[in-house]
């Protein structure tokens, strides 16, 4: 039985925030080119990092304010090693029903059953190519780990498992076919991205932007693809391929912007709230926490912070306005 809820979070715009992406960590074992540099180093210094702790009592709040879905997220979250411990006490909060993760993959061999068994449900994985020397190219890194920490996450039980493709124009748009036909063989679900520019390794990205509009047409000529929907509380419009049980999914912030119904906000690793990922509207959750706020002044907090939710991003009209890396605000 859940206990009393206090007063939903609603925004200035009618919307209610129901949906929390955690950061647990800044820090990533991959560069990928439209997130951080290949040589940055300013990371958050690990005393400004929330504890297990302190995570458990913010996400508590939201969840007694109606947030009822919970993503955790990075940089990359399985280099922070208190993950287990954090998914766990997330899941076992009253009020939240699904709890999901954000992962690179690349050490999800090793921790995909301790994930599920803490009370992660699903799993949405990076992967922008399924070629080893472009993966590289893109992120740094070895294709091989990702492929294989997907098939631990399959043998593990986690599910649905979806891919998120980020796709760039004289990159990857000329595998995206290749990239459907892996996920129909595995049965993950695949949604595409339109890079956004959020700091300047994402501005650079987008002088490679591609309109989802014109990948789909693009599939159509191949694959026959029929409404669908997903559960879930993200912002992808879903296709089934017909014949299959896979559906492919559409992100599109610039071409199709979706904030009349935005139901979420961020939670930086630092405990700053991000109200959207295309604003650098702010709100300080640790220092309360930290100076012994009660639960009470704690809603409070929140619900002020909402106040200042903004109506919609402004990557179309102001694509420089966004400084903070994509790895900064957790995806």
């Amino acid at each position: 039985m859940e206990q009393a809820q206090s007063p939903a979070l609603i925004d200035p715009f009618g919307r209610r925030i129901e949906y929390l992406r955690v950061s647990v960590t800044d820090r990533c074992d991959l560069r990928c080119n439209y997130c951080m540099p290949r040589g940055f180093r300013d990371f958050e210094v690990p005393e400004h990092w929330l504890t297990t702790a302190e995570l458990e009592r913010i996400v508590g709040a939201f969840a007694r304010l109606g947030t009822r879905r919970v993503r955790l997220t990075g940089g990359e979250p399985l280099v922070r090693k208190e993950l287990p411990d954090m998914a766990r006490a997330i899941a076992s909060l009253p009020g939240i029903r699904d709890l999901s993760l954000s992962t690179n993959a690349t050490r999800l061999r090793r921790h995909a059953e301790e994930l599920h068994a803490a009370g992660v449900d699903r799993l949405n994985v990076s992967l922008d190519t399924l070629d080893p020397e472009r993966f590289k190219a893109i992120t740094g890194g070895r294709l091989d780990k990702v492929l294989d920490g997907l098939e631990a996450a399959r043998d593990a039980g986690l599910g649905p498992v979806k891919i998120n493709t980020v796709v760039q124009r004289g990159t990857n748009d000329d595998e995206l076919d290749g990239l459907v036909d892996y996920c129909i063989e595995r049965g993950f679900t695949l949604r595409f991205i339109e890079t956004m520019p959020v700091g300047d390794t994402g501005r650079e990205a987008t002088d490679d932007y591609v309109d989802l509009a014109e990948v789909r047409r693009g599939l159509e000529q191949r694959f026959d693809l029929l409404p669908a929907a997903m559960p879930g509380g993200g912002p992808a419009r879903y296709v089934q391929v017909a014949g299959t049980d896979v559906k492919i999914g559409f992100i599109t912030p610039l071409s199709q912007h979706f904030c009349d119904t935005c139901n979420r906000v961020r939670l930086g690793v630092d405990g700053t709230l991000y109200l959207c990922l295309g604003d650098e509207a702010t709100y300080d959750l640790r220092t309360p926490v930290r100076e012994g706020a009660s639960d009470a002044e704690l809603e409070a907090h929140i619900h002020a912070a909402i106040a200042h939710k903004p109506e919609r991003h402004e990557f179309n009209d102001r694509p420089e306005k966004v400084v903070r890396f994509m790895s900064m605000t957790g995806g």
